[in-house]
């Protein structure tokens, strides 16, 4: 099947409150425009470098969300044009991307990125961290930030009932943390593999790749 025939079944099935994100990462330019003509305009990228090239070279109109493990470093490349960054995991990337987004004279949408699977590898705050962070009035502090909900991965396992476990306790913080913070619309969980599970359990918006664009070549 086409890009075009997979995005078309891939959102008949979908609830209309789900943004779906195409995961566009390694895949090339005119696989993104054919995705683009099919009529989706949000795309996700995990590598700066890469997505400001596509940025540069792609129809203005497309919305870029920084999927990836953000380097604090990297910030300023996608601050002038980055529509949501997904993976805010620390406060010290806060405050680069508060800084990098003022000197632009933008108020860039972030995601706190919540560590919800039993694997070490995966990045994200704990509850703990989260909370503290909230508390501590982030609008007053990083004023040229706007959080915008919650961003979490499930441990990659054939474990059906695990992978809800993990998505319900990411909808209980998300429902807890929106008490705090009234800008707070989406939950940011599930992918190629698990996102019916996700959608299930209170997704927002989902990021699938392999799905509409075919296994990736690396």
């Amino acid at each position: 099947m086409s890009i075009a025939e997979n995005l078309k079944q891939l959102k008949q099935d979908l609830p209309e409150e789900v943004t779906l994100v195409a995961v566009s990462k390694t895949k090339p330019q005119e696989d993104l425009m054919e995705a683009y003509t099919a009529g989706q305009r949000v795309f996700g990228e995990n590598k700066i470098q890469e997505m400001t090239a596509k940025y540069e070279a792609l129809p203005k109109d497309i919305a870029w969300h920084m999927i990836g493990h953000v380097q604090s470093n990297k910030v300023k490349y996608m601050a002038p044009y980055v529509a949501l960054i997904h993976g805010v995991d620390r406060e010290k990337l806060l405050k680069e991307i508060n800084k990098q987004a003022a000197k632009h004279e933008r108020v860039i949408d972030c995601l706190l990125q919540i560590h919800i699977a039993q694997e070490s590898t995966k990045f994200g705050l704990d509850e703990e961290e989260l909370f503290t962070l909230l508390q501590n009035d982030p609008a007053t502090t990083y004023p040229n930030v706007r959080l915008v909900g919650l961003m979490g991965m499930a441990t990659f396992t054939e474990d059906q009932e695990q992978i809800k476990r993990e998505f319900a306790t990411l909808k209980s913080l998300y429902e807890r943390a929106q008490q705090h913070i009234s800008t707070f619309e989406t939950l940011s969980m599930g992918m190629s593999g698990d996102y019916p599970l996700a959608i299930a359990e209170g997704s927002t918006m989902i990021r699938v790749g392999s799905k509409i664009f075919g296994a990736r070549n690396y």
